[in-house]
């Protein structure tokens, strides 16, 4: 058995279809077929039942899928620990954030990474603290960097830094000279603020439970940057992290007293998963940066 059937047989698995796996694979569905087969007389046993319009797994595939996304997962993290570099001279990173980092964090980091280390390849994807909690358990991202508040057991995550979330205007907004607001008048704003889909906008509501006060949500985003514009031309505001207006003229952060809104930022990664150096490296120069922010 060799590296190309267990791939062939995920690809079915995945999509339930050969045709669809051919295409995600780039073979024809013959070769994938006759590949499939193979497996099936090796181990003694049918994977799929291809009786119905959807190809389906028998209790057999059922049971040896399991084992098949664990052994392909061990084999590609042997091959990233043959191809990785201890003085980084070469090397990959995949990381995934989710998105109120994007616009003061990861940028300034980023650049440290890569002018300390111009010769490691980066992927960096943006999205939901629950899809790359998924990925990361899929070994499709070696770190992320979202929140505290972690779904799965078979996640660990690093403290990285504890951020302050301020009420945030444009610089014609009537509060905009105000050094810091009380909960009356954060209770009597007008916002726009980002969607349920965001982990931020559940911190925002229990901080509100919290305090019992309920200020008006007159629009929501699914987008961190619409957000952002609709408090630069509007009366508007958000709660947002207030390093958000760092490079932002137009736009003023304004404390909440007395009693803070804060949240902890982690680095995550999958228990047990395999640390390569350009990990190691930014999950160290992570730190460094958050310490001097």
């Amino acid at each position: 058995m060799i590296l190309r059937h267990i791939k062939y047989f995920l690809a079915v698995a995945k999509h339930q279809s050969f045709t669809q796996a051919a295409a995600s694979l780039y073979v024809s569905q013959p070769a994938l077929s006759q590949q499939i087969k193979q497996l099936e007389e090796t181990l003694g046993a049918p994977l799929f039942d291809r009786s119905g319009r959807r190809v389906k797994l028998t209790q057999a595939g059922k049971v040896y899928v399991r084992y098949a996304h664990k052994a392909l997962q061990d084999l590609e993290e042997g091959q990233r620990a043959i191809h990785d570099v201890q003085n980084l001279s070469r090397g990959a990173l995949r990381i995934a954030i989710t998105p109120t980092f994007t616009t003061y964090l990861i940028g300034p980091l980023i650049k440290a990474f890569h002018d300390r280390y111009p010769n490691v390849t980066l992927s960096v994807q943006e999205m939901s603290q629950e899809q790359m909690e998924k990925q990361l358990l899929d070994d499709e991202f070696d770190v992320g960097i979202a929140f505290a508040d972690v779904g799965s057991a078979d996640i660990e995550a690093q403290i990285l830094l504890i951020e302050t979330l301020a009420l945030v205007v444009n610089k014609n907004h009537p509060l905009a000279k105000h050094q810091a607001i009380d909960l009356l008048t954060l209770s009597e704003q007008e916002l726009v603020l980002l969607s349920h889909e965001f982990v931020t906008r559940g911190q925002i509501e229990r901080y509100w439970r919290q305090h019992d006060i309920q200020p008006k949500v007159m629009m929501e985003a699914n987008s961190l940057s619409v957000v952002i514009e609709i408090v630069r031309h509007t009366q508007l505001s958000t709660l947002l992290p207030s390093n958000i207006v760092s490079n932002r003229d137009e736009l003023i952060a304004i404390a909440l007293a007395p009693s803070l809104l804060q949240r902890t930022a982690v680095l995550l990664q999958r228990k047990g998963a395999y640390q390569s150096a350009a990990t190691e490296a930014f999950i160290g120069l992570a730190h460094q940066h958050c310490e001097k922010s």
